[in-house]
């Protein structure tokens, strides 16, 4: 799929991990700031992360997607993954979305919303009645975003242990069928 501004997403692949790998280091030190703990966010390596996407890719079965926006000059300007709803260990019928995230530079020029749409439309093709996604309870910006693309807040909340804190996360939810 092309975008509005010319960018292309497609599959990720292996090579994509490095670019990945960076990408989500620099969303989560800019984007949790104050929200998760300052020396967990500074500890974060990217090739550590970049050997995880590798890892997860070559042992996957097809049911976790990963997806990324290619900018014209080659460069990833986005990436989301998505799958089959976890409850615990269960799957459900519903999708997905595990992440999404940008390089803090390309937030605002519409890369976020045309990715998002394009892994909502692949779940609702996959036959998921639902989808569903956790965010941070503190991140205003990640939640008007969700929200503005239709997802509301369903009332489950939990914690999310990240580096030793448990930060609060809230579920929300978007039908894609009937």
């Amino acid at each position: 799929m092309t975008g509005p501004t010319g960018l292309r997403i497609r599959p990720m692949t292996a090579d994509d991990s490095a670019e990945v790998g960076a990408m989500r280091v620099r969303a989560w030190q800019h984007a949790y700031r104050g929200m998760v703990p300052q020396a967990y966010l500074d500890g974060m390596d990217v090739a550590a992360d970049a050997e995880k996407h590798r890892a997860r890719l070559a042992a996957g079965d097809g049911s976790v997607v990963d997806l990324v926006v290619e900018a014209a000059d080659g460069t990833l300007a986005g990436w989301a993954v998505y799958g089959p709803y976890r409850d615990g260990d269960v799957r459900t019928g519903d999708g997905e979305l595990y992440a999404l995230y940008l390089p803090p530079e390309r937030i605002g020029q519409g890369i976020g919303r045309t990715l998002l749409t394009e892994v909502t439309a692949r779940c609702a093709v996959a036959g998921h009645p639902r989808m569903l996604l956790w965010v941070l309870k503190e991140n205003a910006r990640a939640r008007r975003f969700y929200e503005a693309a239709g997802f509301t807040p369903d009332g489950a909340e939990e914690p999310f242990e990240v580096g030793g804190a448990a930060v609060p996360v809230v579920r929300y939810v978007r039908a894609l069928t009937g």
